[in-house]
């Protein structure tokens, strides 16, 4: 399975929601930017479009209503450890209340890969940041054991970006 996404000005994502009305596109916001996003096994329904492989999913994508997108540029040689650890994650943030999704994302046409969650609203995300089960799985961040310590795996910094629907 695989993930799409496209990014754009609100008026072309308009453009092509009215274009395609039994496409089952994701149309998110953030300010004049806009972003559809689709799963899908088939080709592509749009040009331009990031795609990801679908490591890791939980829960419906068209549940949330705040999405937000970590995205980890990672090196050639530090996929296979990158992904070895989101696929022995600790899976609490699926207990979290206002969760609705989360999808592990392999680039297929990029170097940085994507950890999308889902989230009834803001607060929601903002309440899992404080959380304990949030503490949990980001232990090991900035010691010796946290992969972000670990050489020659990410290509530079990573960077959150954030959408409503």
């Amino acid at each position: 399975m695989e993930l799409h996404k496209w990014s754009g000005h609100i008026d072309q994502a308009m453009g092509y929601i009215a274009s395609m009305p039994n496409a089952r596109l994701i149309y998110l916001m953030n300010g004049e930017d806009a972003v559809l996003l689709y799963e899908t096994e088939d080709a592509a329904l749009l040009r331009d479009v990031d795609t990801y492989e679908i490591l890791d999913a939980s829960g419906d994508i068209n549940a949330g209503f705040y999405a937000v997108f970590n995205n980890i540029p990672v090196t050639e040689e530090g996929k296979g450890r990158f992904e070895e650890r989101f696929r022995n994650r600790a899976r609490k943030i699926e207990d979290e209340p206002g969760f609705k999704a989360i999808r592990v994302l392999r680039p297929l046409n990029s170097d940085t890969y994507v950890i999308l969650t889902l989230w009834e609203d803001e607060k929601s995300f903002k309440d899992w940041q404080q959380s304990n089960a949030y503490g949990s799985a980001h232990a090991k961040r900035g010691t010796a054991e946290g992969i972000d310590k670990v050489p020659n795996i990410f290509l530079r910094p990573s960077y959150v970006t954030t959408y409503v629907r």
